[in-house]
């Protein structure tokens, strides 16, 4: 199964770079690496599915709906629990080019169940990237600091002293 971190992966594989939005998936060499590292078999079919998720978990992210598309990754889907030396363990039943997509899907989903709240998109309104706030406050605002939080806060300050300066 997928973790967190490739969930974020995942998600943040639409970054904006010098005011343009980037695929990091774009390109299909690229794409095939992703899952590959993730145990995935790289080809059309996975491609297709693996954006597919990331685009509809991108959208429900961002306040919008995509339960069509994650209907369709998760349709005919099913865990199977299987009793082995270590105990019971659960198995995806999904055809090969769609199962990693899937576990990406799942993987959001746990996420979504164990840290609810937390996952959430940058504050920064130009930004398209996404953040898991592990802070004990969950009050992490910005992908970043060093770029989104720095970049607002600076401009904010900015737009303070240009009124203190109006007469």
């Amino acid at each position: 199964m997928l973790d967190d971190q490739a969930l974020m992966q995942a998600l943040n594989s639409t970054p904006v770079v010098d005011d343009r939005r980037q695929d990091l998936w774009g390109d299909d060499h690229d794409v095939d690496t992703w899952a590959r590292e993730h145990g995935g078999l790289g080809g059309d079919e996975e491609r297709r599915w693996l954006r597919t998720a990331r685009d509809a978990l991108q959208a429900v992210e961002w306040g919008a709906s995509a339960e069509p598309d994650l209907g369709r990754v998760l349709a005919g889907v099913r865990k199977v629990p299987q009793v082995g030396a270590s105990g019971v363990e659960w198995h995806l039943e999904v055809e090969p080019g769609r199962r990693l997509a899937v576990e990406l899907v799942l993987a959001w989903a746990d996420v979504k169940e164990r840290m609810p709240g937390r996952l959430r998109p940058c504050g920064n309104p130009e930004c398209r990237l996404f953040l898991l706030d592990r802070s004990r406050a969950n009050t992490a605002r910005w992908c970043s600091m060093k770029t989104c939080g720095n970049r607002l806060k600076a401009r904010r300050h900015q737009a303070r002293v240009r009124e203190s300066d109006r007469p």
